[in-house]
């Protein structure tokens, strides 16, 4: 049989330009086919421009915080053009490095969508047809909506970034990372928020203690959380404001809305089922741990797969994929122990067993503490940073870390390291203190608060 390429990667992100310079840095030949922006979602419309909201809504509290500390210093308002303006020039310089990246690597890159016609063959939206000997799909996942409402000019996290301007006041609907973050970014940038969580608490899936702790805070910097709410009714009004109507009855105006509802694999329409590729209830492409799929010579790898839906993650398994297949490396990825971050304000965290999981596997130990740390509370500030370590109780394993405070993302990655070395309670405790810092709290937990 007569292959055009060894590999055919059809996505542009992270998961699958990594595999894709690591296939070809193996000898083979490749081509990728990116329908939208090189680059995918992380550095296109998520984990990159969103980080650089965060910053930019950051700066309000900080001028604050200098006033208090003697500085002359004042953040009347947010030019949210000129940041807009600067953001782009930022993620076009960055597709145009992961473009050169990959064509320098040796990939034959496709600007235009791809899906499959069966097990080796792909067509190219120009018609062209293409035959590879493997095939890895790495389209990601796109925003959920409620059908009831995905005409009515709503936005997602996908419209955001493209926003002209910034709304005086925002509708979020949703309660996890994403709904979360852009409550804390959209406050801080002087946008009055109000959030909307059909659930009993935010952040379903991490630490209970952790979940509370910020939805604690964000409340307290005036974020208008409503937990056990949700949206029932939405309305565009002539003006092109909205009317919401929650499941207590409540009916309120917005300049706009914004739905954080979720993320589902990006599979529609890739032929994947007339391949004969299994795809599960979901959407999400099933895979092994090899990441190939129920046709052997087709394989996934990020989001689309609904594993762990994290970058990293993303980028491991693109590595692992091409490692195995082209480089003679049968590579697995642990999806055991992955750290992840929430960019809240204060930031949240977690690497490991939240409390929860960890009592489903056995007895436990439980360190905990929160306290106003220095910065902030020499001039007042109210606000808490929570640390807890979930531990063992026969063999004294740290089994999991949370932490809610500034620069949280900052200190799980070294944790992470720690916890996946199989650290125990005793290392934490023979490591000396970094001091005056919020991290060394985390080695001076002594007394448990609770253990079975």
């Amino acid at each position: 049989m007569v292959f055009d390429y060894d590999l055919f990667v059809i996505g542009g992100g992270s998961g699958g330009v990594r595999a894709a310079r690591i296939a070809a840095g193996y000898g083979a030949s490749v081509a990728l086919a990116e329908e939208y922006r090189m680059g995918g979602t992380c550095v296109i419309r998520g984990c990159v421009p969103k980080k650089l909201m965060v910053y930019a809504s950051s700066y309000p509290d900080a001028m604050a915080e200098a006033r208090a500390y003697g500085w002359q210093a004042s953040c009347e308002s947010f030019d949210w053009p000129r940041f807009r303006t600067t953001l782009h020039a930022e993620l076009d310089r960055l597709e145009g490095v992961y473009t050169r990246n990959a064509e320098a690597a040796g990939v034959t890159l496709y600007h235009q969508r791809a899906q499959l016609i069966d097990p080796h063959t792909v067509l190219l939206a120009d018609g062209s047809r293409l035959r590879a000997r493997h095939i890895l799909v790495a389209t990601g996942g796109t925003p959920w909506l409620p059908e009831k409402f995905r005409n009515l000019g709503a936005m997602t996290s996908n419209e955001i970034f493209l926003a002209e301007k910034l709304p005086r006041s925002i509708l979020i609907i949703g309660g996890g990372f994403i709904a979360c973050e852009f409550a804390c970014i959209l406050h801080g940038l002087g946008v009055e928020v109000v959030q909307y969580y059909r659930g009993a608490q935010i952040l379903r899936g991490f630490d209970d203690d952790l979940r509370a702790h910020v939805a604690a805070e964000m409340a307290a910097q005036g974020i208008g959380l409503q937990v056990d709410t949700d949206l029932v009714d939405l309305i565009r009004l002539d003006d092109g404001r909205f009317a919401a109507t929650d499941t207590r009855g409540a009916r309120r105006e917005f300049d706009h809305v914004l739905f954080a509802t979720g993320r589902v694999p990006n599979t529609f329409g890739l032929g994947l089922e007339a391949a004969g590729v299994k795809l599960a209830a979901s959407g999400a492409i099933e895979v092994d741990a090899y990441s190939q799929t129920s046709v052997p010579s087709i394989f996934a790898v990020g989001d689309v797969t609904d594993r762990i839906n994290l970058t990293p993650v993303a980028i491991r398994e693109g590595h692992a994929f091409a490692d195995t297949v082209f480089g003679a490396k049968r590579t697995p990825v642990d999806h055991s122990l992955v750290a992840s971050a929430v960019f809240t304000r204060p930031e949240a965290g977690a690497v490991g067993l939240s409390e929860e999981e960890a009592r489903q596997r056995g007895p436990v130990t439980i360190y905990m503490t929160t306290f106003r740390p220095m910065q902030s509370a020499f001039v007042g500030g109210q606000g808490r940073v929570m640390m807890k370590l979930v531990c063992d109780r026969d063999s004294k394993r740290v089994l999991g870390c949370h932490i809610v405070a500034p620069a949280a993302a900052e200190m799980i990655q070294l944790a992470a390291v720690a916890i996946g070395m199989g650290a125990t309670k005793a290392d934490f405790d023979r490591t000396v203190a970094v001091h005056p810092t919020m991290s060394e709290e985390i080695v001076l937990l002594r007394t448990p608060v609770c253990s079975d």
